[in-house]
């Protein structure tokens, strides 16, 4: 099982859509381990009740480059704050369109 898949999901609902976000040990990843606890997210956004294993049925997003935050619960919130930037449509590379325009 990939740790992605072990994680805390965490979903809200939002304009229509699910935004669910899990936030990550960065530990994990580094070797020697940092001297203190860092946290990622990844997450996506999808319609009600869709797979989001099928293609075009969620917009997926994650903290990007070596952004790292000092808990789990402020890397599960900025991944709550992108997901609505997804929705909304200000975010500068993600949109929902895809999700509206496929009926899906």
């Amino acid at each position: 099982m990939s740790e992605e898949e072990d994680a805390l999901w965490q979903m809200t609902q939002y304009e229509g859509f699910e935004i669910h976000v899990a936030p990550l040990s960065k530990n994990q990843e580094s070797d020697p381990p940092p001297a203190s606890e860092a946290y990622t997210y990844v997450g996506y956004v999808c319609h009600p009740g869709a797979n989001p294993k099928l293609p075009g049925h969620a917009v997926s997003f994650y903290a990007e480059g070596d952004i790292g935050f000092p808990s789990a619960q402020t890397a599960l919130d900025e991944g709550m704050h992108v997901g609505r930037a997804v929705v909304d449509g200000t975010h500068p590379d993600l949109s929902v369109l895809s999700l509206v325009t496929s009926g899906v």
